[in-house]
């Protein structure tokens, strides 16, 4: 299992013991030091049913997609868990592991959005050429608090995946792998946050290829430039050495002779 914190630098945490503990105290094995986590916040162990969260006593702000629990929830890779101003993403290696690289034929037909939390969890929302989520005549609902109205465009543009938040009201930022973003180009694994609705975008086989970079050109001599014509100067001088040099070979076998 692989937990991944989202909006946060902190690098992914990798757990394969039965219990897992996490909270602010320095004796878990997972600390987290953000505001609102307490000491000993929750624990994750394994049984038949699977990942059980249990949540200690008189701690708050625990939620499973941004569902709250109180007591006990079972847990699955993809869940988005927050404790306080800790957000994180459960993931499993071995699904990771197992993903293909090589290119698709079509990576428009593979690649679909995801909900970890929020309303629409649960789902997954191919994007097929172009998605719309938002209060528009045919879009996927996108609830906002204030009943804000928003739409949020995915859309493919010269082979890439871009994502146009242009129309989301300013004060419900739209956040990619936590930056602020009003218009990004997407990659496979990517994290969108909009309010309370947390999207991963999934795409098996599509891996975006690097920038070829290509040398550039083999640089010119200009024929009046001070490189050409100390180039001249030193065929010159190599010229005038050979010949002082087979005039000085002539003398001496003259001598001899």
């Amino acid at each position: 299992m692989r937990i991944e914190f989202v909006s946060s630098a902190r690098g992914d945490f990798h757990w394969s013991r039965p219990v897992l503990t996490i909270g602010r105290g320095e004796d878990n094995d997972l600390v987290v030091s953000e505001n609102h986590v307490a000491a000993r916040h929750v624990t994750l162990h394994r049984d038949r049913r699977g990942m059980v969260l249990e949540v200690a006593p008189s701690t708050g702000r625990v939620y499973v997609n941004a569902r709250p629990v109180r007591e006990r929830a079972i847990l699955r890779p993809g869940d988005s868990l927050s404790l306080g101003d800790c957000r994180m993403l459960l993931r499993d290696d071995a699904d990771l592991d197992a993903r293909p690289t090589v290119e698709p034929t079509d990576a428009r037909c593979t690649v679909a959005l995801r909900p970890v939390a929020g309303p629409l969890s649960g789902r997954v929302i191919t994007v097929g050429d172009r998605l719309e989520l938002g209060a528009t005549h045919g879009a996927l609902p996108l609830e906002l608090p204030g009943n804000d109205v928003a739409l949020l465009v995915l859309a493919w543009e010269d082979g890439e995946l871009i994502l146009d938040g242009s129309r989301v009201p300013a004060r419900h930022a739209v956040r990619v792998n936590g930056i602020t973003a009003v218009r990004a180009v997407l990659q496979p694994g990517d994290q969108i946050g909009l309010a309370a609705h947390r999207f991963v975008v999934d795409a098996p086989g599509w891996s975006a290829e690097p920038p070829v970079v290509l040398p550039g050109p083999a640089p010119t001599v200009d024929p009046g430039s001070e490189d050409a014509a100390g180039a001249r100067g030193d065929v010159w001088w190599l010229i005038l050495t050979a010949a002082l040099l087979a005039v000085g070979i002539a003398l001496v076998l003259f001598v001899k002779l």
